[in-house]
């Protein structure tokens, strides 16, 4: 059964922009975030000198995708930071003037939906992912990513998305999906949500 805990980011509910996770650690701003319902370890970052992580980076297990607004000191903060917890993963800077990533990407640990504003860096995304990548619209949208928040048992698609879209994130995820909002009907599901 999983665990669910309600939480806020200093007051924010959209908690879904301030964090990453995956099924093997978690990125935050500051330890006022209580994820140890994830229970992986944690490494407390900043991205471009914010502290929007889940707006600015996605990935998976297997590895993390920066964007270029990132600056090489935070990158090495958040490597070592993973090593030192035990975790090794891939990573790349992607060098698409799109940068909040988040948005663009739609990912778990066997498939990735991502924008068409960048299929230009498919193959270098399905290198660090490990996983199969396919370029596509969700709720109509070039930002799948803010339309739906995956993991490795299931997805949630917004309520704006499509039967269509539903059938396609089944197929690429590989796991099977609900559809809905957070945050009393906020559309954009993954603002809202932390999951692993």
């Amino acid at each position: 059964m999983p665990h669910v805990k309600r939480a806020s980011f200093h007051g924010d509910v959209n908690v879904g922009l301030f964090g990453f996770v995956s099924d093997r650690f978690a990125l935050l701003p500051d330890n006022s975030l209580d994820v140890s319902v994830l229970k992986v370890p944690s490494v407390v970052c900043t991205v471009s000198d914010t502290q929007l992580i889940g707006l600015f980076l996605a990935g998976n297990s297997n590895g993390i995708i920066f964007p270029k607004i990132i600056n090489r000191r935070e990158v090495d903060e958040i490597l070592t930071g993973l090593r030192d917890a035990g975790v090794e993963i891939n990573s790349t800077i992607l060098k698409n003037k799109h940068t909040v990533l988040g948005n663009l990407i739609v990912c778990n640990d066997t498939g990735a939906v991502i924008s068409s504003l960048l299929k230009g860096s498919r193959k270098t995304i399905e290198d660090i992912l490990g996983v199969e990548v396919v370029v596509a619209e969700i709720a109509e949208s070039k930002l799948p990513g803010s339309f739906c928040v995956a993991t490795n048992r299931g997805f949630l698609l917004s309520s704006n998305g499509s039967e269509e879209d539903y059938e396609l994130l089944k197929s690429v995820l590989k796991v099977d999906g609900d559809i809905g909002s957070v945050n009393f009907g906020s559309i954009f599901v993954r603002s809202g949500i932390l999951a692993n």
